[in-house]
């Protein structure tokens, strides 16, 4: 029988010998010390559809006067930035027309039928494109500097402030709309996906409102599906998960060997889950089914794994951070940081608490951060991680479906803080203003953190889904 491991900090070395078969130490061979190697098998697959965009080119004639000039040449500027939108965005197929007038933007929406939203590129004035700002349908419109200004100015401003499904881009560099024209490509393949909720609670009114929404369809499990899928997880694959989680561990300080094993177990049942359910997010009610005796290991490696990997792995069933989690991920490739923020007004900081965490949050290909194996914080039982994870800009958000609007402030993260209360993973992030955070927080108490600045790409999401930016702090 094997000998548990001991409370308290104990090495990977010791650790590897403790194992209960002898691959641990062919793994911590094979495996980097800081990354979590995952051995091969059957992924969830991510969405593969393609965005369809109606590309609106708006100006006059040539013959007429106005901005750019008169007799400025739209058809060479028109093809160069159909060229150019097509080398930058090869996931998205885009269909040009030219618009002069209302009547003509009319005439386009009328044909439209399975489009999944409309670039507008306001090449000169006068033209209009009021039809498709206000259509409903999701619409990016794009000031041609010096050429469609005019329209543009007067236009976005309204169609946020009326809450239309617009967003807008006017910038000289070429990049800021290729990154916005993305926006279109993460929100069809957040509506092309599919959330396990696993809980004993009646959450069909939320399901409806993410998917009216977002998109976004919610297949509801019950606590009996995930202890089936545990008892039918293959032990040896997940005995391979088990060692290179241990393999990769700086250290593992309460957690036994057989603890780690039990944990693998349930993500291997998790994620086949997600493969037969074709889903690419799973949100479990941890707290409520652990506590309650009705699940066997907590899934908080699980989540680890699986937000390494590029899918969403989500605690507390909570859909407002699982939901932002994915969008997130396929806006920016990086997977999110769901947390129950503590604020120091002291230090001017907040600190983002979870048990759990990645350790590649530049994404799968990314870099790895050092990370332990802990017990869980609320109760000192089970397997988690304290991920030592990196300074830099950091963007913390979470969308609010039933209002439709999205919460978010920026941080720079700056220390990983070494305390045994409360979550084991905390970040400490400089804020602007720790006391006005403080005083505008609202909308629930968990946050989504994501590495780097990524306001714009959030703000316009947030204006194609026709939901609020609301800036805290």
């Amino acid at each position: 029988m094997t000998e548990p491991i001991r409370p308290g900090p104990i090495s990977r070395r010791r650790f590897l010998a403790a194992c209960p078969t002898g691959v641990c130490a062919a793994c911590a061979m094979l495996c980097p010390a800081n990354a979590a190697a995952a051995p091969v098998a059957e992924q969830p697959k991510l969405p593969s559809s393609r965005a369809k965009l109606r590309l609106v080119f708006s100006h006059p004639g040539p013959e007429r006067q106005g901005w750019p000039y008169q007799g400025y040449n739209y058809e060479q500027r028109k093809a160069d930035y159909l060229a150019r939108l097509r080398e930058a965005c090869g996931n998205i197929d885009f269909s040009p027309v030219w618009v002069k007038t209302a009547d003509e933007a009319e005439q386009v929406l009328k044909a439209d039928r399975e489009v999944d939203g409309y670039v507008a590129y306001l090449l000169g004035i006068p033209s209009d494109v009021r039809p498709i700002a206000f259509s409903g349908r999701p619409t990016l419109l794009i000031d041609d500097l010096y050429g469609g200004t005019g329209l543009f100015l007067g236009l976005y401003g309204e169609a946020r402030r009326k809450e239309a499904r617009v967003a807008g881009v006017s910038s000289s560099n070429f990049d800021d709309v290729v990154q916005a024209v993305q926006a279109f490509d993460a929100l069809k393949k957040l509506s092309a996906s599919t959330m396990l909720d696993v809980t004993g609670r009646d959450v069909a009114d939320k399901c409806k409102i993410h998917k009216d929404t977002l998109g976004l369809k919610l297949d509801m499990l019950t606590p009996e599906d995930l202890n089936a899928a545990y008892k039918q997880a293959n032990r040896d694959e997940a005995a391979k998960y088990a060692e290179a989680w241990i393999a990769g561990a700086e250290k593992i300080v309460e957690p036994s060997v057989q603890e780690i094993h039990r944990s693998a177990a349930m993500y291997v049942g998790m994620r086949d889950l997600m493969v037969r359910r074709a889903s690419q997010a799973i949100a479990v009610d941890c707290l409520q089914m652990f506590y309650g005796g009705k699940m066997v290991a907590y899934p908080c490696l699980g989540f680890f794994q699986l937000n390494n990997d590029g899918y969403v792995g989500a605690c507390e069933a909570d859909l407002q951070s699982a939901s932002t989690m994915l969008l997130m991920t396929y806006l920016t490739g990086r997977p999110g940081y769901i947390s129950d923020p503590v604020i120091d007004t002291s230090k001017n900081q907040i600190i983002y608490a979870h048990c759990v965490a990645p350790n590649r949050v530049f994404g799968p290909r990314g870099s790895v951060n050092r990370y332990e194996i802990r017990s869980h914080s609320e109760d000192r039982k089970g397997a988690a991680v304290r991920s030592l994870l990196p300074t830099g800009e950091v963007t913390t958000l979470k969308l609010v479906p039933e209002q439709k609007l999205v919460v978010l402030h920026r941080a720079k993260a700056v220390n990983n803080i070494d305390e045994d209360r409360a979550c084991r993973t905390k970040l400490a992030a400089e804020v602007k203003d720790a006391r006005r955070l403080m005083a505008d927080w609202k909308y629930g108490w968990h946050r989504v953190t994501v590495y780097g600045d990524h306001r714009v790409r959030v703000e316009t999401a947030a204006g194609l889904l026709g939901f609020k930016l609301v800036e805290e702090g």
